[in-house]
């Protein structure tokens, strides 16, 4: 009998197995979001707000991983109080949507994106939970709120329209996530009024 062929399959089974069983399924992001106006974590300035000019805030997204089509974006805020909740029909106010962004842009490094402060950038804006295509800054009516700022690199430009919702874009994603990562800004009006 040929039992070196046998073995050969064993082997290349067995380290088939074992090469599974020590991939934990997690990527590593190396893709960044940042903000020149404020850090991870830290509040937003005023004049990103309601009570200041409600200006879109500078944005760089770095290391754009290879094979990246288009971006997307998503700002939203998980601490709306009940009230909101109720009187919106929502539990997470969404504050700016925009997808189909190009993965490239003149004038900036390689896998280097600049959203340039109070500029919408080159994309398709989606709808906000006030109903408008655009970015509307914070402005809790409470307390501090953190602001989830999340940019997806995507295999595939989104088939959809402007005016889509988050959970359209979300749904339009699905599958196609190279890459995700993001920034929190926090935001309390007590502090600036």
């Amino acid at each position: 009998m040929h039992y070196k062929p046998l073995l050969t399959i064993f082997f290349v089974i067995l380290l088939i197995i074992i090469g599974f069983a020590a991939y934990d399924g997690k990527i590593e992001n190396t893709m960044k979001l940042e903000s020149q106006a404020f850090t991870h974590n830290s509040s937003i300035p005023a004049k990103y707000t309601c009570d200041g000019g409600n200006l879109i805030p500078p944005l760089t997204i770095s290391d754009v991983p290879a094979g990246t089509k288009s971006l997307a974006l998503i700002m939203d805020d998980p601490d709306i109080p009940d009230f909101v909740k109720k009187s919106r029909g929502i539990e997470i106010f969404v504050h700016w949507v925009i997808f189909n962004m190009p993965a490239v842009q003149a004038g900036m490094p390689p896998r280097t994106i600049q959203i340039e402060e109070g500029i919408a950038p080159a994309g398709v804006q989606g709808a906000n939970s006030a109903g408008e295509n655009k970015y509307t800054g914070p402005c809790p009516p409470d307390k501090e709120h953190r602001y989830f700022f999340r940019i997806f690199a995507l295999g595939k430009v989104l088939e959809l329209q402007a005016g889509a919702t988050k959970a359209e874009v979300e749904h339009a994603m699905e599958g196609a996530i190279i890459e995700k990562t993001e920034l929190i800004g926090i935001y309390n009006r007590q502090q600036n009024l």
